[in-house]
């Protein structure tokens, strides 16, 4: 093939058509625990989480949510893959070669959101959140009550698994994005690259981060997943209140864990019986909520 620039534009509109089909076709899992929120500047402040509407009586004047002392910045960080097409190649029309890298690519473009809130969610046990205190924590203040939304041995912790409400406007986690992925590439036939190294580039660059939202919506826990540790996640969550004393009407619907707790999990919102002494029983908690197994938390 002639090295030209008619042909590197065709080659690349075809390239193109190759990374947004395969973009559009994967299917992203992160959006059922975070809330997607477009960014507009390097950072966005996610101090209102701590103002959590409720109504009240209208007694003399409105009384304001105080966020005072919180101070929850999330900064857009930089993402890009690129790889490398060698001239010799476009020459010897072994364009098709590079098609599945291309494709590739549009995958880890689309999963780069998932790969980023599932990487958090991991790390809530050690990351702050909005409050100062790690995500999933023994010590939040509520009504300057100590307030639990985690589980953990003392020893042994095991794999994580998470419950979580996903029913609210907010959910327990965030994404943002400042600017979406997009492929672009340097065919340029006088580029310096093309000069010193025979190469094309082509690549994908995106401006995003995760961070946590309201931890009052999720419970993680490092014990075993069995009925009995569910059932007390499950009680913890639908007991927490705002500062005013009032329930926040918390109902669990999602339980999110690895590979490795997938059978357990699957026993518990999907099986008819469980284990009881004596035999088998009705398994109480089939229904209560749904299961999503995900590669990242092993």
């Amino acid at each position: 093939m002639l090295i030209n620039r008619e042909n590197l534009e065709a080659i690349f509109r075809a390239f193109n058509t190759i990374y947004q089909e395969n973009f559009q076709n994967y299917k992203q899992t992160y959006l059922q625990i975070a809330t997607a929120l477009d960014s507009t500047t390097s950072q966005e402040d996610y101090s209102f989480l701590s103002a959590m509407p409720k109504m009240r009586e209208w007694l003399g004047e409105r009384q304001f949510k105080n966020l005072t002392g919180y101070k929850y910045p999330v900064f857009n960080k930089d993402w890009e893959s690129t790889v490398p097409l060698n001239r010799n190649d476009i020459e010897d029309d072994k364009i098709g070669l590079f098609k599945p890298v291309v494709a590739e690519m549009a995958r880890a473009a689309a999963s780069h959101p998932d790969e980023l809130i599932f990487d958090l969610l991991k790390s809530g046990f050690e990351t702050p959140c909005y409050d100062g205190l790690p995500f999933f924590s023994p010590n939040h203040k509520v009504n300057k009550k100590t307030v639990s939304n985690m589980s953990a041995p003392a020893s042994d912790p095991g794999n994580a698994w998470f419950l979580f409400d996903t029913s609210r406007a907010i959910k327990p986690l965030v994404f943002q994005q400042r600017k979406k992925p997009e492929l672009i590439a340097a065919i340029d036939p006088k580029d310096m690259n093309v000069f010193l190294r025979k190469e094309f580039l082509y690549g994908v660059d995106t401006r995003d981060n995760a961070g946590f939202g309201l931890w009052q919506f999720a419970f993680g826990s490092t014990m075993p997943l069995t009925p009995e540790n569910y059932a007390a996640a499950r009680a913890s969550m639908m007991a927490v209140c705002d500062n005013a004393g009032r329930k926040l009407q918390v109902i669990p619907n999602l339980l999110v864990v690895g590979g490795s707790n997938e059978g357990a999990a699957r026993q518990i919102t999907d099986g008819e019986f469980q284990a009881a002494t004596g035999g088998m029983a009705s398994n109480p908690w089939k229904g209560t909520a749904k299961t999503m197994v995900t590669p990242y938390l092993d």
